[in-house]
């Protein structure tokens, strides 16, 4: 890919790229866009667009893809060592590089958003009967965090995490004309499959909230929506998603505001009488 883009990159962007290629994948996956920057003698915004350039949408579009080999290679604990030996032990550091994964997962993200994805999940949500969300094991919070928030705008909703046979009475459930969301950012689970293969026997829309099974479900779902998962285990695999999940409330807000209205009134009249008058 360098090769053949190597006419069409700045200098800045070629130093990124000679940098990409002396260093190690531990050296890249645990850097952040400025460090990345500091050490190309480039800047954050280069080494962006330097990834984007090269197809891989954002820095943590490469992170994830040495991430793949890195964990597949690697044992977990001897990961969790050499990520902890790579932040050290500066606390300010430390605070730094949480945030800084944070901000480049989420500025990936915005840059992932297809317009017309997230219009169609938002038309199937709006006049749902219904919705089932997914979410297991890291993905669970947020599965659960767009249940209870649709639930308090007036959406019937529920939220399951189980896996193999527990599963089943979570899919019995799903009904004609209700929506299942799924929350999955890599693995290819079995549950994954029977969930849109019952959406689909039951007549249900699909939206996928994915970072690397949108291309192989595209065909299969309604609405993907991409949220990028954290390439290094350092911010909280839930983080795109819950932001996803936001930005679907928020709109289902603009779209049907009497409804939200009146359910945020009912709410807090509800929290009033279990908590006193007092209760903001």
């Amino acid at each position: 890919m360098v090769r053949q883009l190597w006419e069409e990159l700045s200098p800045a962007e070629r130093a990124v790229c000679h940098y990409l290629v002396s260093a190690s994948p531990e050296q890249i996956l645990f850097a952040s866009a400025q460090e990345l920057g500091s050490a190309t003698g480039t800047s954050n915004a280069t080494v962006v667009r330097t990834m984007q350039r090269l197809g891989f949408g954002g820095l943590p579009g490469l992170k994830r893809a040495l991430a793949a080999e890195f964990s597949s290679s690697v044992a977990p604990d001897v990961r969790l060592k050499r990520r902890i030996g790579h932040v050290g032990q500066d606390l300010s550091a430390i605070w730094e590089r949480v945030f800084d994964e944070a901000r480049e997962r989420i500025d990936h993200c915005r840059r992932l958003l297809d317009p017309e994805a997230y219009k169609k999940a938002v038309e199937l949500l709006v006049n749902a009967p219904g919705v089932l969300v997914y979410g297991a094991g890291a993905s669970d919070p947020a599965a659960r965090h767009l249940a209870l928030k649709l639930g308090r705008r007036g959406h019937r909703a529920r939220a399951t995490s189980a896996t193999g046979f527990a599963l089943a009475d979570d899919l019995l459930s799903l009904a004609h004309d209700e929506v299942l969301v799924i929350f999955q950012p890599g693995r290819r689970l079995k549950e994954i499959t029977v969930l849109i293969e019952r959406a689909h026997a039951v007549g249900a829309g699909i939206v996928l909230i994915s970072d690397e099974l949108g291309g192989e479900f595209a065909e299969r779902v309604d609405a993907v929506l991409a949220a990028p998962h954290t390439p290094t285990g350092i911010t909280g695999e839930p983080l795109a998603g819950i932001l996803v999940a936001d930005a679907l409330l928020l709109a289902l807000d603009s779209l049907d505001e009497p409804r939200s209205v009146e359910h945020s009134h009912q709410l807090n009249a509800l929290r009033e009488q279990l908590l006193g008058p007092r209760f903001r």
